[in-house]
């Protein structure tokens, strides 16, 4: 059988359906970093590898495929991660199919993000265990399909695969926590002031003097989350704010620098456990009741959830 060589699966391939169900959906790559989804039936894939690292979660059903000269098997919820130039193939282990997600990223950015993390340079990562259920890979996964892939996002995901991927190694300790907090707090600065646009990770570089993995790894200690979360939430709490007014959710989203209305919403549910319709209804009407019980009162803004 021959074999093939790809930079990932995808390769910018939107998707690709045939008789018996199976799609195949890709973005292009972006900063070194692509997004795979998939489902099949039967067979998926003929041998081949890829020259990037690609750590997958299996969604539902079994996945089986043949690697380093064994059958392997995932079922859903566990995590799979094969290595640059690795042979490997794909086929369902069940005839209900199996359905998966998988991050393909290149060796070079796990490098640098090692480096960030552990203080040093650091070889690559060796996963012994091609299957697993290292829950720090799998909620890695999870939230690089959370929404748009944008260059903070890439960054954040590229540093958590690096620690999962590096988290069962010997003597693996952390790099001492060495942080420069008023580079951080300028990084977070420029987010609070510009949280409604798309902030790219050489601006944070250019105004901290840090790299990216770097201000990614400061940045969780101090405050607690990534750059790439902490602009999310400071959208949502615009959006918030706008929502008292009664504007439509869709400008209220674009407003806010959504890509559009459903990444709003998915975002929002996510951070607030309720849609934004859903939240604004409860919103309006705990004003109306207050203001019938006290109406000598104003009513109280409707803030962050518990």
């Amino acid at each position: 059988m021959p074999l093939e060589q790809t930079r990932s699966a995808g390769q910018g391939l939107e998707r690709s359906c045939q008789s018996d169900g199976s799609w195949i959906a890709s973005a292009r790559p972006s900063g070194g970093v692509e997004l795979f989804r998939a489902w099949f039936a039967g067979k998926a894939y003929d041998t081949h590898r890829h020259d990037t690292y690609a750590v997958g979660l299996t969604d539902s059903g079994v996945q089986m495929f043949d690697y380093r000269g064994a059958g392997r098997a995932s079922t859903a919820g566990q995590v799979v991660v094969l290595h640059p130039d690795e042979p490997h193939d794909g086929r369902a282990g069940t005839r209900e199919g199996f359905g998966y997600r998988i991050v393909y990223v290149e060796p070079v950015l796990l490098g640098e993000a090692l480096r960030a993390v552990r203080g040093r340079a650091h070889p690559l990562p060796f996963v012994r265990e091609p299957v697993s259920r290292y829950a720090r890979l799998a909620r890695a996964v999870r939230e690089a399909f959370a929404g748009p892939l944008q260059s903070l996002a890439i960054d954040s995901l590229v540093v958590d695969l690096a620690e999962g991927l590096t988290e069962g190694e010997r003597g693996g300790a952390l790099a001492g926590r060495r942080v420069d907090v008023r580079a951080v707090e300028r990084a977070r600065q420029l987010l609070d002031a510009e949280c409604t646009r798309v902030v790219r990770s050489s601006e944070l570089e250019s105004i901290t003097g840090l790299t990216r993995h770097d201000l990614a790894r400061q940045f969780r200690i101090v405050l607690g989350t990534s750059p790439h979360r902490y602009l999310l939430m400071r959208r949502l709490d615009f959006a918030r704010e706008r929502m008292q007014r009664k504007d439509r959710l869709a400008e209220i989203a674009a407003d806010a620098g959504f890509a559009d209305q459903a990444h709003f919403t998915r975002a929002f549910k996510s951070a607030v456990g309720l849609t934004p319709a859903r939240y604004r209804a409860l919103c309006y009407t705990t004003s109306s009741v207050r203001a019938v019980v006290s109406p000598k009162r104003p009513s109280a803004k409707c803030g962050r959830p518990a």
